[in-house]
């Protein structure tokens, strides 16, 4: 077997254009916050049981999460004025240890792990900032966010009453804090960040630890609190958050969660819009209908703070996603999709019940509070102060659609719904019924030139002689160790080599032999005396497993070589540190002569370690060629297809954009370099480059609302299908029902829309037409094409 480095080196030619790099098959997820005022920046941020109170006045808060190393720099403004445009106040993120502290006392806060410049990003947008230091994140991220040096530090054990563990992670928490006290980020002083988070979702495994978790807990409220931020901190999923700690809720659903103390407001830190990707898994999906739902739902019930996780995913570039097996990019299905565009309908459906929830603030932080049950798990709530009255009615039914007289007006509210009512009298948003456009993404040719054939590709073999022939490493020790100590997380790659001494009369010696190694591999390569013999990639989630392959060993000495893969390190669960990831042994050589079996252990021989490859060592990343590709036309973002390939890291103009499997994401500008490795072997001809973006819109609009068509910034080419009556059929194949306004709904549109980049269209019988539609809701279905 070979392993290849391979080489795609290109230019693009004198424009400057934003270039996406993608893969098929991966998903992302964070959280968003929305105040319902402007954000004059408060000097004081307190919480009266209701709600966050910020410069003396009560907020209702909705947050969305984005996390800074998960798009380039150049993306953060738009990524957030999107955000605010969007109908969000704050923007929540979390702290990454090991990205900032990679070597013990050594930091990074360079380029995208620029902490400080994202929350004055965050600042200059006029937002709000909830700050999660942790440093214990989850996030689907390498090793859940902690640098390994750290579990390979003596007597060291995580997240319990262990000094060495308690000193590093005060020291980064202190450091963290310090640097954003210094420029002043703080609420308290004038800055944008309303409240900090230590630890993590520990009440999900607080039962492994015992007392010890009840002790550890208690120390991260004090140490917390000693660091005296001026805001409140919050703990996210700790039913036992030691006062003043505001505990939170996590999950799909909060609504009846309820704070672990009557003065603490009702906060909900991840409201999960989607969920992430494995390799070779399913893209994950969660209905815009449903996340309505679980928002209005958690306001009806008296929320105060929703924060969705994600807001915008992003990419895990480099070998920060985390797992084992998480994907590369990080879209989770987010308002706003992997590379910034719109994800329609759910952002523009959100955003209008954010609208909503924004002109109801005072009512819902200041209202006297009661409930109507109408029975069949459908109820009434009403929020009342002197001045006017808000309500919400609840339909929790899964199947049933509810017909309810409330207050004198009967009202239609679906399975699975909640109906907002500002003035308690009419029905302005109803989480099932959408009335914003579906963007129907597409991906297109390149148009600048005839792809694959014109790309120049050039290649060089990873050079692997040593440690295949000669078994030469950088340290040797007589016992198999975990990946994690050799390697300290340095590289996805660790060679384990001996050398094995066997005598003619070696009762082992035999034809029929074989090596059986005990892996907990992600990936595992086996070569004996210079030869692939095989290789095993786990599936179904079994990293435990027994790959044992025939070989042929010789008299003398026979040079066994093993390189582990990693595919991103455990990032949940109790003791997930723990979890062994390598060869860890034991490893046999196994000889059959006739009916006996001879078994030589060689877990105590003297092994030999190396980390990484040399091509990696050599930065063969980095490289420079005159040859070129022309960038597709136009400035979309760009896809490219690596289906032909199998396994590998790519790298642009000397960055590592991430693993692919068998493709990739990135984001950048002006001459550019791709550079491949290829772990298993592909065919590079086989790549080709294309455009992503809007290719069509569709709406299915209630009457009574407005209706906004936008083609993400190119103009509306057609409309292909317009009806103003009872449509039926879905995106792509809507058809006329059985009553059509008088007027030529397509004509309207063509008229009002065609050529421009957006337009609005009142959906009405004034607009289009009578429709007699009897007591059927008239609807307004339409598909443009962009």
């Amino acid at each position: 077997m070979s392993i290849y480095t391979i080489v795609l080196l290109f230019l693009f030619h004198s424009r400057k254009r934003k270039f996406y790099i993608t893969t098929m098959v991966s998903l992302s997820f964070i959280l968003c916050c929305v105040l319902v005022s402007s954000c004059a920046y408060a000097t004081i941020v307190s919480h009266d049981g209701r709600a966050i109170t910020i410069d003396g006045h009560r907020r209702v808060l909705l947050s969305g999460s984005i996390h800074y190393p998960r798009s380039t720099t150049e993306m953060w403004p738009d990524l957030i004025k999107k955000g605010k445009e969007g109908g969000l106040d704050a923007i929540e993120t979390y702290v990454f240890w090991n990205a900032h502290e990679p070597t013990r006392r050594q930091y990074d806060f360079s380029g995208n792990l620029d902490l400080i410049r994202f929350l004055k990003t965050i600042q200059n947008e006029g937002m709000y900032g909830v700050l999660r230091i942790g440093p214990y994140v989850c996030a689907e991220w390498n090793y859940g966010g902690f640098p390994v040096w750290l579990h390979n530090m003596p007597g060291m054990e995580f997240r319990t009453t262990n000094t060495a563990f308690m000193n590093e992670m005060q020291n980064f928490t202190t450091m963290i804090v310090e640097m954003v006290k210094k420029e002043k980020l703080f609420a308290s002083q004038g800055g944008p960040i309303i409240l900090a988070q230590i630890e993590n979702e520990y009440g999900n495994v607080i039962g492994s630890y015992g007392e010890a978790g009840k002790a550890y807990i208690q120390w991260c409220a004090n140490m917390a609190n000693s660091l005296d931020v001026g805001v409140p901190w919050i703990m996210c999923q700790q039913d036992d958050a030691p006062q003043p700690m505001l505990n939170t809720c996590n999950g799909y659903y909060c609504d009846n969660f309820s704070p672990n103390n009557p003065n603490t407001p009702k906060m909900w830190t991840e409201n999960w819009t989607g969920w992430y990707k494995n390799w070779g898994g399913k893209d994950p999906h969660r209905t815009t209908e449903d996340v309505a739902f679980a928002v209005a739902r958690f306001f009806q019930k008296e929320g105060t703070f929703q924060n969705y996780y994600m807001y915008h995913g992003g990419t895990n570039f480099d070998r920060t996603a985390g797992g084992p097996y998480i994907t590369t990019t990080y879209d989770y299905d987010a308002p706003l999709d992997e590379f910034g565009n719109l994800n329609q309908p759910k952002y523009g459906h959100l955003k209008q019940l954010h609208d909503v929830l924004h002109a109801m603030e005072k009512t819902l932080t200041y209202g006297n509070i009661s409930t109507v049950d109408f029975g069949n798990l459908v109820t009434a709530t009403v929020y009342q102060t002197e001045e006017r009255s808000s309500c919400f009615i609840g339909n929790v039914n899964e199947t049933s659609d509810a017909k309810i007289n409330f207050q004198g007006t009967f009202y239609d509210v679906p399975a699975w719904s909640v109906s907002i009512l500002p003035d308690c009298k009419t029905e302005t948003y109803n989480t099932a019924k959408i009335n914003t456009q579906t963007s129907v993404m597409v991906k297109k040719a390149n148009e600048a030139e005839n792809e694959p054939s014109t790309l120049k590709w050039s290649w060089r073999p990873e050079n692997i002689d040593s440690v295949l022939l000669k078994g030469k490493g950088e340290s040797t020790m007589r016992q198999l160790f975990d990946q994690k100590v050799v390697s300290n997380d340095e590289s996805d790659y660790l060679w384990y080599m001996t050398t094995v001494n066997l005598k003619e009369q070696d009762p082992v010696l035999g034809k029929n032999m074989s090596l059986r190694i005990n892996s907990t591999a992600h990936v595992l390569h086996a070569f004996v005396n210079g030869q692939h013999i095989g290789n095993y990639r786990v599936e179904n989630g079994k990293f435990h497993y027994v790959f044992e392959q025939d070989a042929k060993f010789n008299p003398g000495a026979n040079v066994i070589t093993l390189l582990s893969i990693t595919v991103g390190l455990p990032n949940y669960g109790a003791f997930f540190e723990n979890v062994p990831a390598g060869i860890t042994g034991p490893v046999f050589i196994i000889g059959r002569n006739g009916d006996e079996t001879i078994v030589k252990d060689l877990s105590t021989h003297k092994w030999s370690y190396k980390t990484g490859l040399s091509g990696f060592e050599n930065q063969l990343f980095s490289s420079e060629s005159p040859s070129t590709w022309s960038a597709p036309l136009g400035s979309e973002p760009v896809v490219v297809d690596l289906l032909g390939l199998g396994k590998g890291t790519a790298w642009i103009n000397g960055n590592n954009i991430g693993r692919y499997w068998p493709a990739f994401l990135s984001d950048i500008d002006g001459d550019n370099t791709l550079v491949l490795f290829e772990e298993i072997g592909g065919n590079p001809s086989l790549v080709n480059f294309q455009t992503i973006g809007v290719g069509s819109v569709c709406a299915n609009v209630y009457e009574k609302n407005v209706l906004e068509l936008s083609c993400n910034g190119k103009p509306i080419s057609a409309i292909k299908f317009a009806s103003f009556g009872n449509p039926g059929g879905d995106c792509g194949s809507f058809e006329k029902g059985t009553c059509e306004a008088s007027n030529n709904a397509a004509a309207i549109l063509t008229q009002e829309c065609v050529g421009k980049e957006k337009c609005s269209i009142d959906v009405s019988e004034d607009k289009f037409g009578a429709a007699e539609c009897g007591a059927l809701a008239k609807r307004l279905a339409v598909e443009a094409i962009c």
